[in-house]
């Protein structure tokens, strides 16, 4: 519990002490204000009584509240929607901020997915640029067996007319060898 603060202070010519749970300044600010809204309707009409000068200086301290409270009141009740707009927009803000958080945890995903494809592309390229040099080298080497083979297939073709020829030349040189077998006989 807070301790009570007692005050000496002068009002209206007159001193009070007041006791109170604010600090010393703030009851003395008070007081002062009172004691010159005293002087001040004093000031205006010096045929007052002391007490009369203090139910004014009353009233009018009660009228300016009076007027402060009312557009309290009236402000409250026009910052009440904005504050509420606010409390939305704040659950809206905290909303955006955790789905920011998630498309940043899957932003940091994607990066690593792409990382790891740069990655394995890179290999790919590699060894397709390895396999791309082995069917060249494949192909030279095709062209080359595909010569050979048409060379030998040549050489066969010539072997076969060879062949041939040696063959019509091995029946007549037979027919010519039985001709003359029988020449002897």
């Amino acid at each position: 519990m807070t301790e009570n603060t007692k005050v000496d202070v002068v009002i209206g010519g007159r001193n009070f002490t007041v006791v109170g749970n604010e600090s010393e300044e703030y009851i003395k600010n008070i007081a002062e204000y009172v004691d010159e809204k005293i002087k001040d309707v004093n000031g205006k009409n010096d045929k007052l009584s002391n007490s009369m000068a203090a139910t004014l200086a009353a009233f009018n301290i009660a009228d300016e509240f009076y007027r402060n409270y009312t557009e309290y009141t009236s402000l409250k009740e026009q910052v009440k929607e904005p504050l509420e707009k606010y409390e939305a927009m704040e659950k809206k803000l905290e909303k955006c901020r955790n789905r920011i958080e998630e498309l940043e945890k899957q932003c940091t995903i994607y990066k690593n997915e792409l990382s790891t494809t740069r990655k394995e592309n890179e290999i790919n390229s590699k060894n397709l640029k390895k396999y791309k040099q082995s069917i060249d080298f494949k192909e030279i080497e095709l062209k080359q067996n595909q010569k050979m083979i048409k060379d030998l297939q040549d050489k066969v073709f010539e072997n076969q007319i060879e062949l041939v020829q040696t063959k019509k030349e091995l029946k007549e040189a037979l027919k010519h060898f039985d001709g003359e077998k029988d020449i002897f006989k």
